[in-house]
Parts: structure tokens; sequence; C-alpha cells
């Protein structure tokens, strides 16, 4: 993926960042979030959870990409689900497969979108997408075809459409899924060195070494929340003793 470039975007403001207020949503009558109330300030946030706890859902909520059913979600001052505009310019997200999240035939094209949707003119979305590729060391991407991209290649696409937009917060949902270990270890990297304030939904623990705090969802609701090192422990704590319990069971 070419070496390693520093992306430096504005943080949160002080007292800011993303807040959700007794976030309720059901989905297939199915209640996927209940009362969810979360301040985040920090800089490096982890969210962890069995499959089926919300987590993901959680994700698109605190983007605005699905309205809750109850409750509000302010990120740096703006209602994603009421102001989307503001909210792209505000949030962003990375999904765990960029075949999911890329909609345009060429590199440049698929930067210059969400531009595009703030306003820029056409002339500002490609400038744009041209410091932010020069930036990776990318600059003879600009009309290369995403098709002949690599699985590494297109995550490093969707992190330069993210970052392109200048968000004070991104949400990872998942970006390593599926990825080789170099392609892993040089997106680390890359995400390690960004501004913005990272709120890292994963199955991987390890990917949360030396982040402030963990977020555990259970069920749809905020088991337990703190530094990151005692919830880490408790989460980990809890998934060997119910692998175990399935172990003596014949699961």
């Amino acid at each position: 993926m070419g070496g390693d470039a520093v992306f430096t975007a504005a943080g949160p403001a002080p007292g800011k960042g993303l807040r959700l207020t007794e976030v309720s949503l059901t989905l297939g009558g199915r209640a996927v979030l209940n009362g969810i109330d979360l301040a985040i300030t920090e800089r490096r946030v982890g969210i962890v959870g069995r499959n089926g706890s919300g987590k993901s859902t959680l994700a698109r909520v605190m983007t605005g990409l699905l309205a809750p059913d109850s409750g509000s979600v302010d990120a740096m001052g703006v209602d994603v689900a009421r102001d989307r505009r503001a909210a792209i310019r505000t949030i962003g997200i990375l999904f765990q497969n960029p075949d999911h999240q890329i909609i345009f035939p060429t590199v440049g094209e698929e930067l210059a979108f969400g531009l595009r949707q703030q306003g820029r003119s056409r002339a500002e979305a490609r400038q744009a997408a041209q410091t932010i590729l020069a930036r990776f060391g990318k600059a003879d991407w600009e009309t290369r075809s995403v098709e002949t991209l690599s699985q590494g290649q297109k995550h490093l696409i969707c992190l330069m459409a993210v970052l392109v937009m200048e968000p004070a917060l991104i949400v990872l949902d998942e970006p390593f899924t599926g990825l080789d270990i170099p392609t892993t270890l040089s997106l680390q990297r890359q995400l390690e060195r960004l501004a913005p304030t990272l709120i890292h939904i994963t199955h991987d623990t390890a990917a949360l070494a030396g982040y402030e705090r963990v977020i555990w969802v259970e069920a749809g609701r905020v088991h337990r929340d703190g530094p990151a090192e005692p919830v880490l422990a408790a989460y980990l704590s809890a998934m060997t003793a119910e692998e175990a319990r399935d172990a003596d069971a014949g699961l």
C-alpha cells in the first residue's frame, strides 16, 4: 500500500465530540438498540460486543445512516439524522467491506463525490482529491479504475474518501476484516496517526491496544463502559467463560 502518510484534520473541540441521548431503534420487529446514552470526547474509543449485539447498527446511527426511533445523536453540535449535509462534514464511517462503500468507477470520482455533496465545485473537489492522493503517495491513481485495485487498496481509497471530507470524528466498523497481515498493519499505522477522534468497532481486542476508553455493548445496551484495560479484561473473561460453557455442552 506504499509509504505511510500523516493526515491531520480538526479533532473535537473541548467539551464537544459525540453525544447519544436515550437512543433506541427497532428493526424487523426486534429492539436492536435500547436506551443508549453516551458522551464521547476521547480521541480513541473502542466498542466491543458479540455478534448481534447491535454494534454495527450503532455505528450507522452514530453517523446518521440510520435514524433512531427515539432519542438523539449530536456530533459536534450537528444532529446527524436531520442535517445530512453537515453530518458528512462532521463524522465519517469506514465500513468493513469497501465494496459496500465504493460507488464510482474511478478513484478520482470516488474521492470527489462526498465533496460535491458538501457543495464544493467540481474543480474544488477534484483539487482536493488530487491533494489527498499525493499526500498518500498515490497521485497516479486519480484515473485508475477501482476494479483494478486489490482489497487492501480499496480500503485505502475508502479511508482517503473519508479523510478528504476533514471530519472531526471517524467511526470504524470492523475495518480490518478480510485483510492480510501486511495490509492490516499498514492501515493501522495510517489510522494511528490521524488527528480526528476514532470510534473503533471490532472483534479484535488487540486492535484497541493503547485506546483510552472501551464500551461493551450487549443486547443493544451499554453493558460496561470505562478505561480500556479493565473493560477489555472483563469482556475477554466473559467471552472465554462462554466458550468454555459451549465446549462443555458440546456446541
